[in-house]
């Protein structure tokens, strides 16, 4: 089971300093990826579920965001938590990802795309909410289309994109495709991952029969698709101070990464805190100097 580390400039802050110091830990410690989550815009009245959202909060762009990361670090992946593909235009999208593959040579290989949840956000960006989940659909068929064409270009009709002999390069670095990972806490999302995904990052407070229910429906779509269903990678949240045996259910859960956050405001103990995990878990790469 692989590790990766979450910063949001929500709780955490948006100086460069703090960032770029959190990523290089992260990358000495052995993580093997940093996320970073995305809004586009807040506004009063805004809720994730029960909990209202701050308006002020201070979201960067994940992907501008993730450049600047990978332009202080040389290993560490980097990863969307998730990406609201509906709010983006996905012939922009593919040229803002692959430039971003190609200068970091070919690290941003943990992009999670999902819907959004707030109907505001949405209408702000002139987007139906309601059919949203079509809108990402289509765009994740036009990221694939676009990064895989040739010379001659690639054409598509759809209900929200059309174009004809595009071509979009430069291509991500050394591969066809980059993956796609899908977001969500829906059995739509489920779904979505299976037909579309090369991984499922579900959150929210699902129960553990939910939960099962979701991986099952992601990877019986996966083959009904033509899919590999085990090619499908299993993405979750955990605690910073997880167990070993807590670490061993997800995995027998069938669990592939887990995503954590650091718990402290301080920066020396937000470093200490991935340090202890690096060393729990022996992760590849522990600058033991620290």
């Amino acid at each position: 089971m692989k590790f990766a580390i979450s910063y949001s400039t929500a709780s955490l802050g948006v100086d460069p300093e703090h960032m770029v110091a959190y990523a290089r830990h992260a990358e000495a410690c052995g993580f093997e990826a940093l996320y970073m989550p995305e809004h586009v815009a807040l506004y009063r009245g805004a809720m994730l579920g029960s909990m209202e959202l701050p308006a002020d909060l201070p979201l960067v762009d994940p992907l501008d965001a993730l450049s600047f990361v990978a332009a202080a670090t040389s290993r560490i992946l980097l990863g969307t938590g998730v990406l609201l593909v509906p709010y983006q235009h996905p012939v922009v999208l593919a040229k803002r990802l692959a430039t971003i593959d190609v200068l970091s040579r070919g690290r941003m290989r943990l992009l999670t795309v999902g819907l959004g949840s707030l109907p505001g956000e949405a209408r702000a960006l002139g987007v139906d909410f309601r059919s949203r989940g079509r809108r990402a659909d289509e765009a994740i068929d036009v990221l694939r289309l676009l990064w895989s064409g040739g010379a001659d270009g690639v054409s598509f009709r759809g209900e929200y994109f059309a174009f004809d002999e595009l071509c979009s390069f430069p291509k991500p670095y050394g591969v066809t495709t980059l993956p796609i990972h899908v977001g969500g806490s829906s059995r739509a999302a489920a779904r979505r991952a299976g037909q579309r995904g090369d991984g499922y990052f579900p959150g929210g407070m699902l129960s553990p029969q939910e939960r099962a229910t979701q991986l099952d429906l992601a990877r019986s779509e996966a083959a009904a698709s033509g899919r590999d269903p085990g090619a499908l990678e299993y993405t979750r949240w955990a605690s910073i101070s997880m167990t070993q045996e807590r670490a061993e259910a997800l995995a027998a859960e069938g669990v592939t990464r887990v995503v954590v956050n650091v718990t402290s405001t301080d920066q020396t103990e937000q470093q200490d805190e991935m340090s202890a995990l690096a060393e729990r878990f022996e992760l590849a790469g522990l600058d033991r100097r620290r």
